[in-house]
């Protein structure tokens, strides 16, 4: 069902595999600060393609997408960047601790046949946002270049894609870098034709669920249909062009060093809050009840109803709410939406406290300033100094991500985080 094949990347033109000073995180995680920073490392670094100076309209000679197009062109011809002399396909490993363990996730880049989410071949998961929307799809539009991943997953429980890898990663690395995390990750660069068609023949049959960079796959959906409208009105009708794919990093959704984390939420009243108000409306639909000094990390877990941890300034410790055994999610959120959407617990957040309680929900964008995604629980949980409460919440799990997709709907905003991160830098695709 998928298409997918090898390519002719762009890489960085380089005298060692390691370009760590070359590579950036996601465009949508770097402040204006860290962007400098990557800068101060070297002036090629990726981040000035992926956010570019300038202004943001269009409309404003020289702003960013100009920018961003002239620096690709000049990148691509001036020895900064090398192209592939023929299609490669390359394996990405990134390799870090958590905790004593070292954990290794495995993924393939390559290019990826597009499909509207409606023909079920490629699946989202999450919401995305009109304003990030219209800033790729110009930057994509200027440069016509995928600067970063998207990043999917490929379900395969009896791991049949493990000797691909295997294979792959046997000869040497072409590129390494290693990010602000000491995640380290090595990519290998493969035109062996029986390792390609390997790979490619295990995914052919297989749906694609999108992790993360939900807005650089819907951009690249609009950039295909307004360059096969170009092509319509010349007559030309190409077979499988690039416009007509997206770069991927492909990371089997079945293997057990497939990390996912939750994001947190620290939200903020419209005008007066009130956290003996706050708990009396809480309390109509969860059980909330206190925790002992020294709470486990893991208190959560184990937990079968809807669960997360609550804390407002006047608290010392977070208290557990759970959803009252006798509150029916099928009757209480939305007739139009499977059961599977409805449990989640992003969900029952977002549909039973953030919206009823405090007045913020996507579908109303001014409230979002009011809401706060935070990674890290303790740091959310310290944030009730500042702001009006903080919710510590379970990671959501890939059998739940995986019931939704297939359900045809997305989770709330920021319902998984899956760490770790793909840097941006490694591997660049153009589609001239």
């Amino acid at each position: 069902m998928a298409l997918v094949r090898p390519f002719r990347a762009w890489t960085y033109k380089r005298s060692s595999a390691d370009i760590s000073e070359l590579v950036a995180p996601p465009y949508d995680v770097i402040s204006p600060d860290q962007r400098e920073v990557l800068l101060g490392r070297s002036e090629r670094n990726v981040v000035a393609l992926e956010l570019p100076e300038g202004p943001v309209d269009p409309e404003v000679p020289g702003n960013r997408y100009e920018t961003g197009a002239r620096r690709w062109n000049e990148w691509t011809h001036d020895g900064t960047l090398a192209r592939d002399a023929m299609p490669t396909l390359y394996v990405l490993e990134q390799r870090y601790m958590q905790g004593t363990r070292e954990v290794h996730r495995r993924a393939f880049i390559a290019e990826v046949g597009l499909h509207a989410f409606d023909e079920g071949v490629i699946l989202p998961h999450e919401r995305t946002l009109p304003k990030a929307l219209g800033d790729r799809f110009k930057l994509l539009e200027a440069t016509a270049a995928n600067l970063s991943q998207v990043f999917g997953l490929f379900p395969d429980p009896e791991r049949t894609t493990d000797p691909a890898f295997t294979a792959a990663m046997a000869g040497e690395p072409s590129i390494i870098a290693t990010d602000d995390d000491d995640v380290v990750s090595t990519l290998w660069a493969v035109t062996d034709l029986d390792i390609i068609s390997m790979v490619t023949s295990a995914l052919a049959d297989k749906q694609v669920f999108i992790a993360d960079g939900h807005h650089r796959y819907t951009v690249a959906l609009a950039y295909r249909d307004q360059r096969r409208e170009v092509d319509a009105a010349i007559g030309a009708t190409p077979t499988n062009p690039d416009h007509d794919f997206v770069m991927m990093a492909l990371v089997n959704m079945d293997d057990p060093d497939l990390v996912v984390l939750p994001t947190h939420r620290v939200a903020d009243a419209p005008e007066g809050f009130s956290a003996e108000e706050f708990y009396a409306k809480l309390k109509v639909v969860f059980d909330v009840s206190e925790l002992a000094p020294g709470h486990p990390a893991g208190v959560l877990d184990g937990i079968a109803r809807p669960a997360f941890l609550v804390k407002t300034a006047s608290d010392e410790r977070p208290l557990l709410a759970v959803l009252k055994a006798d509150i029916d999610l099928d009757e209480v959120v939305g007739p139009d939406r499977s059961h599977a959407w409805k449990t989640l617990d992003v969900t029952v957040l977002l549909e039973l406290v953030l919206d009823p309680i405090m007045g913020i929900h996507p579908d109303r964008p001014e409230s979002l300033s009011r809401l706060h995604f935070v990674k890290d629980a303790h740091e959310a949980l310290k944030m009730t100094a500042d702001h009006d409460v903080a919710f510590v919440l379970r990671p959501t799990r890939m059998d739940q991500m995986r019931e939704v997709s297939l359900a045809g709907e997305v989770m709330p905003q920021k319902s998984t985080y899956f760490y770790p991160k793909l840097l941006s830098g490694l591997v660049m695709r153009g589609m001239e």
